[in-house]
C-alpha cells in the first residue's frame, strides 16, 4: 500500500539545475519542506489505525477461547511501520507506505488490503485448519490519503516554486 505524490518533469528539470548550480543546502531544503508536507498525512494514517474499530462476532457457545498467541497489538504494529520518503533523483517524489520489512512475518500486504477494505480474516489463535473473521471500518488508509492530497500537492507546487526562484 503506497501513496506517491509526483511531478516527476518539474521535479527531474529542477534536479538537473540544482546538480549544475552545486546548491546542496537548496536541495536539502527542498527535501526537508517536502518531508514536512507529508508528516501530517503520516500521523493522521497513524491515528487513523490506531483508532480502528475492529470487532468480531464473538464466541460462539460451547466454543473453546483462551488468550491470543501473541502479545503485540495489531494497530501499534501497523502504525509503527508507516514510513515517509523523499527523492529527487530517478523517481522523485514524496512517498508514505507501509514498511513490510518493519513488520512481523505473519502480517503481508493481504492483510492490510483486506483489513482497508474492512475486513480481517485470520487462522483462529495461530491454528491454519479454523478460521475467524474480524470487521474492521473501512478505508483507514485511503480516507485520510484523499482528504491530505490536494494539500501535499499545494505544498509541494509552492516548494518547487520557491526552489525555481532561488535558482533563477
Amino acid at each position: 500500500m503506497r501513496v506517491s505524490i509526483t511531478g516527476t518533469g518539474q521535479l527531474l528539470d529542477l534536479q538537473r539545475k540544482l546538480r549544475a548550480a552545486g546548491h546542496e543546502n537548496i536541495r536539502s531544503s527542498m527535501q526537508r519542506r517536502i518531508r514536512r508536507a507529508a508528516e501530517p498525512l503520516k500521523s493522521d494514517l497513524q491515528d487513523s489505525i490506531g483508532s480502528l474499530n475492529i470487532t468480531s462476532e464473538g464466541r460462539k457457545r460451547g466454543k473453546r477461547g483462551g488468550p491470543s498467541p501473541t502479545t503485540r497489538p495489531l494497530r501499534a504494529t501497523i502504525a509503527g511501520a508507516i514510513r515517509i520518503s523523499v527523492r529527487t533523483t530517478g523517481n522523485p517524489g514524496a512517498r508514505v507506505w507501509v514498511d513490510r520489512s518493519a513488520l512481523p512475518p505473519d502480517i503481508t500486504n493481504g492483510v492490510l488490503v483486506r483489513l482497508n477494505e474492512g475486513r480481517l480474516r485470520h487462522p483462529t489463535f495461530g491454528n491454519k485448519k479454523r478460521w475467524s473473521q474480524q470487521n474492521a471500518t473501512p478505508l483507514w488508509w485511503d480516507r485520510p490519503i484523499r482528504n491530505h492530497q490536494p494539500r501535499m500537492a499545494r505544498e509541494v507546487a509552492r516548494v518547487l516554486d520557491d526552489v525555481q526562484r532561488r535558482l533563477s
